[in-house]
């Protein structure tokens, strides 16, 4: 069996603050500090298989960009074990690190006083990618995320939006075995945004052994991109699974929204047919709206009979699938949409 890409095993993370006490009851007493633990990670225990595509979904604060940090080397846990490519992260991360490589949304990174391609050629050289190839991938990777025309442009002179495109590109320039992408696409606007989707999914098809870990607070890149995904909050691990099984557990039974033309009342026994849990009607001025639950999805065709026999008309049919939205919703308790930097649609 193949090993896994990634692995961690009750991997913790705590931090400790002080500040100071002050005993406010009693002159006679000094100040103090007061040691204060705050937990990141708690007990994490995930894998990631060798070419999967996996996710990440948190509010900020979860512990995401704190796992992934401890993966690249660049934070020792506290408690825990993890491995990347079967590597120790803490005994032998001088082996991980040319094999892997990192993109950080908002990350400032970059010379300011050397141009795009320069940049990108410094970091492709550290990395001990020969010139004519970095330059090769350079050109391309400025192809895809439309800074072609920046190329030569300081990077103290780009923009927020231009400075993370051009992380971007850094993270693909080495074409690592590992990549991990903390927020890729935060800030950009929705057609950057759909451009990074196509390349990243373009990219892991090249080349079935690559393996790519994935943080995002966009529900819509989430499904769209992910093989599986971990739902985080606060240091845990609350679910991991493919995005359409984890819609699954939170809609136990099959739903389906139909239009009626208005004026019927064909609908009012359809909630008394067999394999029917539910229904509901809302009338507007210009249709009948039926929300059918079923306790078997194959009795949708007796609640079409039904509506057809009594004199409905059916203006529109469609299943309601959950999205990754209700299953964060029901895990974690609130959404991610007032969280999000912009919002991205699919």
């Amino acid at each position: 069996m193949e090993s896994p890409a990634i692995r961690t095993e009750a991997l913790t993370r705590t931090y400790r603050k002080s500040r100071k006490r002050r005993w406010w009851w009693s002159r006679s007493k000094p100040e103090g500090d007061e040691t204060r633990e705050f937990v990141a990670l708690d007990q994490v225990s995930l894998e990631v298989r060798q070419g999967e595509l996996f996710g990440l979904l948190g509010p900020n604060g979860a512990g995401k960009t704190t796992l992934i940090k401890i993966l690249t080397t660049l934070l020792a846990p506290s408690a825990g074990t993890a491995w990347v490519d079967g590597l120790d992260v803490v005994a032998d991360a001088e082996k991980i690190r040319p094999i892997i490589n990192m993109v950080s949304g908002g990350e400032s990174s970059g010379y300011g006083i050397l141009n795009v391609r320069e940049n990108l050629w410094l970091f492709a050289r550290i990395y001990g990618v020969p010139t004519a190839v970095a330059q090769e991938r350079i050109d391309k990777m400025l192809g895809v995320v439309g800074l072609t025309d920046k190329a030569t442009s300081r990077i103290s002179h780009l923009s927020t939006g231009q400075r993370q495109k051009m992380n971007f590109c850094r993270g693909f320039i080495t074409d690592p075995k590992i990549l991990f992408l903390d927020e890729p696409t935060l800030g950009l606007d929705v057609t950057s945004a759909r451009a990074i989707r196509a390349f990243v999914k373009e990219w892991m098809a090249e080349k079935p052994d690559r393996t790519m870990l994935l943080t995002t607070h966009y529900m819509a890149e989430a499904d769209e991109l992910c093989d599986r995904l971990a739902i985080i909050d606060k240091g845990k691990v609350l679910a991991c699974d493919t995005p359409a099984n984890l819609k699954r557990q939170v809609q136990k039974y099959p739903i389906y929204e139909l239009s009626l033309a208005p004026g019927a009342s064909s609908w009012d026994g359809v909630s008394k047919l067999p394999g029917v849990h539910s229904a509901t009607a809302t009338t507007t001025p210009t249709t009948v709206e039926l929300k059918v639950s079923l306790l078997d999805e194959p009795a949708i065709g007796a609640v079409v009979q039904s509506l057809v026999m009594a004199g409905g008309r059916i203006l529109t049919m469609k299943k309601v699938e959950p999205t990754l939205e209700d299953v964060f919703i029901e895990l974690v308790g609130h959404g991610l949409s007032d969280e999000a930097t912009a919002p991205q649609p699919a």
